[in-house]
């Protein structure tokens, strides 16, 4: 990743092999307005064009991007990332985006950071003639609040930030035939063991045997048909000083065959992807004991490979939960709320103040909300209004759906078992499966992020949201960590 730095120099004269300007109006457009109107900018916000500097600017190529006339922290996280995407060859880039105070400044370095992420981990080096692609090394962010502290800081804590999204897109992006659970488990425990909050933060890793005798049925009932066993990863950050405990529940199917209810080929090719929500819970969890936030977090990676096989959980089979519950399985393509069942029943015996699971859950939240807008279901308003806040603020779009309330009912009508797993009706599909999430978290204030849109992007990459891996929910997580330590 290239390194961000501050400096209160001018447009014209920073060196950089790249100058990437923000336009918000006429006054911004300088000695370059002729040009700028023979390329046709008209100032659309997004709107970008690229053009020799023809010796008006230090830099001898300028990005122009038009901005709002006064743009918000998301705005300039969006255009950094254009900017540097835009910026092929560079190995250098100035970046005038005029924020207006430290949390642009921030966002503007998230969006470096984001903006050049890029996953070859699989992909064969260049033999002999072929160049390899020049990577950005360094990108300097123009501002007048450069030589501030609490800038600095900002730089520092961007980069924390990004890098954990930047994780947690390698994790989803790595092929599932190198990502089984055991392996999900190892690479977590060495990453954790790998940063500087591996003194901080604690790793345990249940093995299938573990499972067991703690009672984790829906763990087990949904890996069973696979022969990697599946692990549940327990992360625990324990600072001194905490103000609050939050528990964080994350859906690790680290691929989705749909089990016996076996999926089509097309819905299959994507399915390294059911691991999203586990990459994102420890992702966000390493982050934030990396800014040393007051906060108690006790995280749960419920990790499993969901395979059809002689031994896999049938439909009308029923599993005995972690809680005490026994549910009827009708459809096992329906499996991600079986092992977050008994990740959030853990949460509650771990007597966290609030619980929010994140998990690619269903594609009726996908129908309801799009591609790019995860949903929020709660049992409680105030904090489902607080983590939609810490959404906006961190620019991770999400909207928030209801529970309805005959679906509790729906939940409760199996005939062998307390729960039933599927709603036997093809409505509200998102809402059946947060209502039966919420028999599994007593009275705990909690919320559920249903991520299966936004987690991937098998499209164009556009501003800091690359092709594959999105990172999505990693920065929410850290915003309403941030705002339960009230440390901003």
């Amino acid at each position: 990743m290239p390194s961000v730095t501050l400096s209160t120099s001018k447009p014209t004269t920073t060196r950089a092999d790249v100058l990437i300007l923000g336009i918000r109006g006429d006054e911004d457009k300088g000695d370059l307005a002729e040009t700028l109107e023979l390329l046709g900018f008209s100032g659309e916000k997004g709107q970008t064009v690229r053009f020799p500097s023809g010796g008006v600017t230090a830099a001898p190529v300028v990005i122009a991007i038009a901005l709002p006339d006064e743009p918000t922290a998301e705005d300039l996280r969006r255009a950094a990332a254009k900017g540097v995407r835009e910026a092929k060859n560079a190995r250098s880039v100035a970046l005038a985006l005029h924020p207006a105070g430290v949390d642009e400044v921030e966002a503007i370095a998230e969006g470096v950071t984001l903006g050049t992420y890029s996953f070859d981990a699989f992909k064969s080096k260049p033999k002999g003639g072929t160049k390899k692609a020049v990577e950005l090394a360094s990108a300097v962010i123009l501002t007048p609040f450069a030589r501030q502290t609490t800038a600095t800081k900002a730089v520092e804590r961007a980069a924390t930030v990004a890098e954990a999204v930047n994780t947690a897109r390698d994790w989803v992006n790595t092929p599932p035939g190198d990502l089984r659970p055991a392996d999900f488990a190892e690479s977590i425990t060495a990453h954790v063991n790998s940063t500087a909050a591996g003194s901080d933060v604690k790793v345990s890793v249940w093995d299938e045997k573990r499972l067991a005798k703690e009672r984790c049925g829906g763990i087990l009932g949904v890996g069973r048909g696979s022969d990697s066993p599946p692990r549940l990863v327990v992360l625990t950050y324990e600072p001194a000083n905490a103000v609050s405990h939050l528990a964080l529940v994350g859906k690790g199917i680290t691929f989705d065959s749909g089990g016996l209810s076996i999926k089509s080929g097309p819905g299959m090719s994507t399915m390294k992807i059911d691991m999203a929500g586990a990459a994102a819970v420890v992702a966000a969890t390493v982050a934030i004991a990396r800014l040393g936030l007051p906060v108690r977090i006790t995280a749960y990676a419920c990790i499993a490979e969901n395979m059809p096989s002689g031994d896999a959980t049938r439909p009308g089979d029923v599993l005995h939960m972690r809680n005490g519950s026994t549910v009827e399985v009708l459809n096992t393509d329906a499996e991600g709320r079986l092992v977050l069942a008994d990740g959030l029943a853990l949460a509650v015996e771990a007597k966290a103040d609030r619980i929010v699971d994140v998990a690619t859950l269903t594609g009726a939240c996908v129908v309801a909300l799009g591609e790019r807008t995860a949903g929020i279901l709660s049992n409680d308003e105030e904090f489902a209004d607080t983590v939609l806040a810490s959404s906006r603020s961190a620019g991770e779009s999400m909207w928030p759906l209801p529970i309805a309330e005959e679906m509790k009912q729906t939940v409760h009508s199996s005939n062998v078992a307390d729960l039933r797993q599927h709603n036997p009706k093809p409505y509200g599909g998102a809402l059946f499966a947060a209502a039966f999430l919420r028999e599994f978290v007593a009275e705990v204030p909690w919320a559920h992020l249903d991520i299966a849109g936004p987690s991937f992007n098998d499209g164009s990459a556009y501003d800091y949201t690359p092709n594959g891996g999105t990172g999505v929910g990693v920065r929410t997580l850290v915003r309403l960590a941030t705002e339960l330590a009230g440390a901003r």
